[in-house]
């Protein structure tokens, strides 16, 4: 079956165009734009006109796409951003208008067992004898560093719990970093650590992540971080995916990213361009996780909520 998943978050929109069979999920097309959906939401608590706009532009050109691949089944999972506006109403109207399907807004543990299934049934497959000699081991905390917020679920074959807080690049660096200097001032990154470890309380007292072998870590923040880490010459995902990345070497790149200036990210070369703004919040989040919960590695999958989509459309 030839099945089309879209993934609306706060910074980007993404979709994967797959055919499913049996236990394979194989890509025919994989895309991802920026278009920063939840600018101002955490603020106003509404999605901004011109945000909105963006995004129905990327919409449109997917829509394009599922019907030159012929795909049967489409699906649009929207998260944060669209769950915390009050006019909602206006995204899901354009969403109907461009795919003839109705959005659903995912709650947050939907999200996190989307993201879960997406992001281990490769390492299911995956012999620990071969590619990876030590592990990746379950039962996995698999981490999602979304722009509006962070899923934590744990599991082995399957979600068993999961948590979404209200932490994520776009939020935090809006909140705290926008005005902070360049780069950001040393009061503004205690603001953005405080948030997160109040956020990692939560994380703590609800999900049992002392249970976890194995960090698996998803989306652009993670995967930006994991490239530089690999110091590759560019993105690559077929480089970065399943990769492994040292608790030392996510603590060296945040560090490098936060004494950056806009323009010194601007030329990593793994760094998206609509990732430069947001990406010191992002590695934050992922660098004070692995302290916390005393990771010595996160394995970084370029699988997520997407995948978990189109394998929920074939069910």
């Amino acid at each position: 079956m030839r099945v089309a998943a879209v993934d609306c978050g706060t910074n980007s929109v993404r979709l994967l165009i797959a055919d499913v069979h049996d236990d394979l999920l194989t890509d025919v097309e994989r895309r991802m734009e920026i278009v920063r959906l939840g600018q101002g939401v955490d603020r106003t608590g509404r999605l901004a006109p011109d945000a909105l706009e963006r995004t129905f532009k990327a919409m449109r050109g997917y829509r394009e796409l599922i019907d030159r691949h012929g795909a049967v089944r489409t699906r649009v999972v929207a998260t944060s951003a669209t769950r915390d506006a009050a006019n909602r109403e206006e995204f899901a109207a354009g969403v109907r208008e461009i795919f003839g399907v109705e959005p659903e807004v995912v709650s947050g543990a939907e999200e996190a067992e989307l993201s879960f299934i997406g992001a281990t049934k490769g390492l299911l497959r995956l012999s620990p004898e071969t590619e990876m000699p030590q592990g990746p081991l379950p039962p996995y905390l698999v981490v999602d560093i979304g722009g509006g917020s962070t899923e934590f679920v744990v599991g082995s074959e399957h979600a068993e719990a999961a948590l979404s807080v209200d932490i994520g690049c776009v939020r935090l660096t809006e909140r705290h970093l926008r005005d902070a200097g360049d780069p950001p001032s040393a009061p503004a990154l205690e603001a953005v650590v405080a948030d997160i470890e109040a956020a990692l309380d939560l994380v703590q007292a609800e999900v049992p992540v002392e249970r976890a072998h194995t960090l698996v870590g998803l989306a652009g923040s993670v995967t930006t971080i994991a490239g530089m880490a690999l110091d590759l010459p560019a993105y690559d995902p077929a480089r970065i995916h399943h990769s492994r990345i040292s608790a030392q070497q996510v603590h060296e790149v945040t560090r490098r990213l936060l004494a950056m200036t806009h323009g010194d990210r601007a030329e990593v070369p793994v760094m998206h361009p609509g990732r430069v703004d947001v990406i010191g919040a992002g590695a934050l989040i992922l660098d004070r996780i692995v302290r916390r919960f005393a990771f010595s590695q996160v394995v970084v999958s370029e699988h997520d909520i997407l995948d978990g989509i189109a394998w929920a459309i074939a069910r």
